[in-house]
């Protein structure tokens, strides 16, 4: 371990912040058609370094969050060649928009289950997150990306900057 667990888990919820709020700001770019190419480095760059230091804490089997990191990653690493190595071109400017917002979702997901295992009001409500309002939540926030990402590949085309 390269760092303390509390340090590293410091580290790895200001990062996570990070690309959730820069995701958002980028995702208000896609709706409106601007590139927000500052605000896409912070978020591609920050949600890459979440899920690699999310593989910083011991283990000793492999867990969901594992599995949901190597996705974000696999989805990053396509949205990155998407928009820097294909420069956007035809197809893959919906690709770049599916696939950007497939790790932003998935930074999401994880807030919220964080949330339902570290905030007093929500663990009451569900202590295995196996109940309703877990899964509500959860179903109502991949809704909530799909019709955004929806209306994001509708909306964003290459000829506006911002």
């Amino acid at each position: 371990m390269i760092f303390g667990s509390t340090t590293l888990s410091h580290i790895h919820v200001l990062i996570s912040l990070i690309g959730i709020l820069a995701g958002a700001v980028v995702l208000v770019g896609l709706l409106g058609a601007k590139r927000m190419d500052g605000w896409t480095a912070i978020f591609l760059a920050s949600t890459v370094l979440t899920s690699v230091t999310g593989y910083f804490f011991p283990f000793h089997k492999l867990m969901p969050s594992h599995i949901i990191g190597a996705i974000s990653l696999v989805a990053l690493a396509v949205a990155i060649v998407a928009r820097y190595s294909k420069h956007m071109a035809g197809a893959w400017r919906r690709i770049y928009v599916v696939t950007a917002m497939i790790a932003f979702y998935l930074n999401v997901f994880v807030l919220v289950f964080q949330l339902f295992t570290k905030v007093s009001a929500l663990i009451a409500l569900a202590p295995t997150q196996s109940e309703p309002p877990f899964l509500i939540s959860q179903v109502v926030v991949m809704l909530v990306f799909i019709v955004f990402t929806i209306f994001a590949a509708k909306r964003f085309h290459e000829p506006a900057q911002g």
